[in-house]
């Protein structure tokens, strides 16, 4: 029998413990005060947004801060999942897949199966490619996001002889907001629509066995130190 504290006493399986959970959710809402404040600033086709968070003037003034709220979540989310995050050989093998999984083409024809085969799927660990992805595509979009925004947001302490970084920030910081805004569009929908049970593992942090065993064999084998049967 597995002593990782990640396989609870009720057969059960922890995916996220409280502090991913807590952080994740940080990030989240943070992330949606900036898609609604930026929006606002963004186009006058917007600005009734701003209506709800409180008027133009306290949206701009709070922007800045929630955006320093959402980089500390994004930072603290490397340092806990940069080891799970590292693109393997196994998940370029499992690219090839990603649009049946996509289309739920596998669990619409087994949807009380945990059976996912390696000559259909190469098995995936924590995280599969696709996870992975959107990952460090939000991390490195949240920490454009951070740089421009503060160049934007201190532009009067920046000498004229610099004057090309606010020019370059104009220019970067709404298109790192439109790729991670397609980053999380997509995180959102794959979360609650196509992958049942993603959504409550980041509220409640625990998963079935047979759900890890269909989504994630290689980090349930991991964890529980057996085998599982590939059929």
């Amino acid at each position: 029998m597995s002593t990782d504290p990640r396989v609870l006493p009720s057969g059960r399986i922890l995916r996220y413990n409280l502090r991913e959970r807590v952080i994740h959710w940080m990030a989240g809402l943070s992330y949606i005060y900036l898609l609604l404040s930026g929006l606002a600033f963004w186009t006058p086709w917007m600005w009734w947004l701003a209506l709800f968070l409180g008027g133009g003037p306290v949206a701009r003034a709070v922007h800045p801060w929630i955006g320093l709220i959402f980089t500390f979540a994004v930072l603290y989310m490397f340092k806990l999942w940069y080891g799970d995050m590292r693109i393997t050989k196994t998940d370029r093998e499992w690219r090839a897949m990603i649009g049946s999984y996509v289309r739920n083409e596998e669990e619409s024809l087994e949807p009380v199966k945990a059976v996912r085969t390696f000559q259909q799927w190469a098995p995936v660990d924590r995280f599969n490619y696709g996870q992975k992805y959107l990952f460090w595509v939000m991390f490195w979009g949240g920490i454009v996001l951070f740089l421009t925004g503060m160049v934007l947001w201190f532009t009067d302490y920046i000498p004229w002889s610099l004057r090309f970084l606010r020019l370059i920030s104009i220019f970067l910081h709404p298109l790192a907001f439109l790729v991670t805004l397609a980053g999380f569009i997509i995180h959102v929908y794959m979360g609650t629509a196509v992958v049942r049970g993603g959504f409550t593992s980041v509220i409640r942090g625990e998963v079935s066995e047979p759900w890890a065993k269909f989504h994630h064999r290689l980090w349930l084998e991991r964890i529980t130190g057996q085998p599982t049967a590939k059929k």
